[in-house]
């Protein structure tokens, strides 16, 4: 009998906007705080072989408040879309976030309720420079001046040249370079390229080299396509953050102008479900354990339709595999999470086993 493919739904959070239009600052600092609405979970979809991450016998995806266990890595998403992006990556000794671009208030608040502060957060490591990934970075650091901003310097140029961010960002400013490791903390956070249209943009692998057996992650939140560098690091990792940012249907009979459908469906623009799906199938194996789908497109996506087309690819994957190939796919099922774009997500565990 084929393995189930599970994933974690919130049927009340609805994605984003193709996530690299430039709004203007006032109405970046306009969006409201909104209150986490409350996370309800789908035991099961209406679709073979899927049910919730989140279920009671699934220790993968335990959610964990307040605690911080020995060598165990935390993730956690505070907003996925066009209205504005930051995670944090941690472990018991503290961590990083990855972007700023959803306000300080949301990112306090979600911390304290996991056990966490921004005395925790060593560091912050930008993608690039488009104002839903940066708009909150300098406020981040000026009221936690201990914290360090990574990125390469021509990221970070592109962040001072499009956006009114002070210039004083540049005291808080570590140059990083694609495919040198660096580290912040525990972790080993190494940057590689992918193909977007803003400035020098960078997916992150992380890894703890103290620890061969702890979780690895690949984080590419804005690709238009798969490259080789992608494809190197996405293979090598036990979790993955990928965009799943349209359904190719919705958007070419949707309300766009011609010119941003092509530039959205462009190779440096954003990734289709059905692309990131077949993708993740065609790297599926063994050490592979849960895949967050993040920059849902609010108007060309839904988060049941993105996570339909990667558990579709998945099982077929392995209902379609042979006997050997089967050795080669997880024996414990792989999960699939719609990451929340308004909201902060449940803080998640990541194991190995």
């Amino acid at each position: 009998m084929s393995k189930k493919i599970k994933f974690h739904f919130n049927p009340h959070i609805q994605p984003s906007l193709f996530e690299d239009l430039d709004l203007p600052d006032n109405r970046l600092e306009d969006l409201p705080s909104m209150p986490d609405p409350e996370e309800f979970i789908v035991d099961r979809m209406e679709m073979p072989g899927v049910q919730s991450s989140a279920s009671p016998s699934n220790p993968l995806a335990a959610p964990i408040n307040g605690i911080k266990e020995r060598d165990t890595v935390f993730f956690i998403s505070f907003g996925s879309g066009s209205s504005g992006n930051s995670a944090f990556v941690a472990d018991n000794t503290g961590g990083f976030i990855i972007d700023a671009g959803v306000d300080l208030h949301r990112v306090t608040e979600t911390l304290a309720g996991c056990g966490f502060s921004m005395n925790d957060v060593k560091g912050i490591i930008l993608t690039h420079d488009h104002s839903d990934h940066v708009h909150y970075v300098y406020t981040y650091v000026r009221r936690n001046p201990h914290i360090r901003v990574y990125c390469t310097p021509r990221a970070f140029n592109g962040i001072m040249r499009r956006h009114g961010i002070s210039r004083r960002l540049k005291d808080y400013h570590v140059p990083i370079h694609k495919e040198f490791p660096f580290t912040i903390g525990a972790f080993e956070i190494t940057a590689f390229e992918v193909s977007h249209d803003g400035m020098d943009n960078a997916g992150f692998f992380i890894r703890r080299p103290a620890d061969p057996e702890a979780p690895t992650m690949a984080v590419a939140t804005d690709l238009g396509c798969i490259t080789d560098r992608v494809d190197h690091y996405m293979r090598q990792a036990t979790h993955i953050v990928i965009e799943s940012n349209y359904d190719l249907a919705m958007l070419r009979n949707g309300p766009y102008p011609a010119h941003l459908k092509a530039r959205i469906e462009a190779p440096t623009g954003h990734l289709d479900n059905v692309v990131a799906a077949r993708y993740i199938a065609s790297i599926a194996s063994a050490k592979l354990r849960h895949v967050f789908l993040c920059h849902l497109s609010q108007d060309n996506n839904k988060p049941e339709i993105a996570a339909a087309a990667m558990t579709d690819a998945l099982n077929a994957l392995r209902s379609g595999a042979d006997a050997e190939a089967q050795t080669a796919l997880p024996e414990a099922p792989i999960l699939v999470t719609p990451l929340p774009r308004l909201s902060a997500s449940q803080l998640f565990t990541l194991r190995t086993v």
